[in-house]
């Protein structure tokens, strides 16, 4: 589902990119796009402008509602761990306690040595 959404958002955004380039200024025609007087015949009696901005409305309008969709589908995602947490997970290692050494330790390959001398 939320798929086809992302679909219908990103065909939605793109229409709206290329009809608002179609549109001309308020003074200008829209003659100069299609050619002529063709304009007038290709999108009925009213004209292109009414045409094209009624279809960028709804198209605009499609665009804010699959936006706020996306918006509340990606809020109420279940918690997935991705591949970095659970590697993150398996390296964190409980902490150790420190281990207390005996004053009185014998140095190894020494047995002469007593507690607190310094190997020469």
């Amino acid at each position: 589902m939320e798929t086809l959404i992302w679909i219908l958002h990103l065909l939605s955004a793109a229409a709206v990119i290329v009809l608002v380039l179609l549109q001309q200024g308020k003074g200008a025609d829209m003659g100069a796009s299609f050619g002529g007087g063709s304009a007038g015949s290709l999108f009925g009696s009213s004209g292109s402008a009414n045409f094209l901005s009624r279809t960028t409305a709804i198209l605009a309008a499609t665009f804010f509602v699959t936006s706020l969709v996306l918006t509340y589908f990606s809020g109420h995602q279940t918690k997935s761990a991705g591949v970095m947490q659970a590697q993150q997970k398996l390296q964190v290692a409980p902490p150790v306690a420190p281990v207390a050494v005996p004053t009185s330790a014998v140095i190894p390959g020494n047995s002469q040595s007593k507690a607190g001398e310094i190997p020469k």
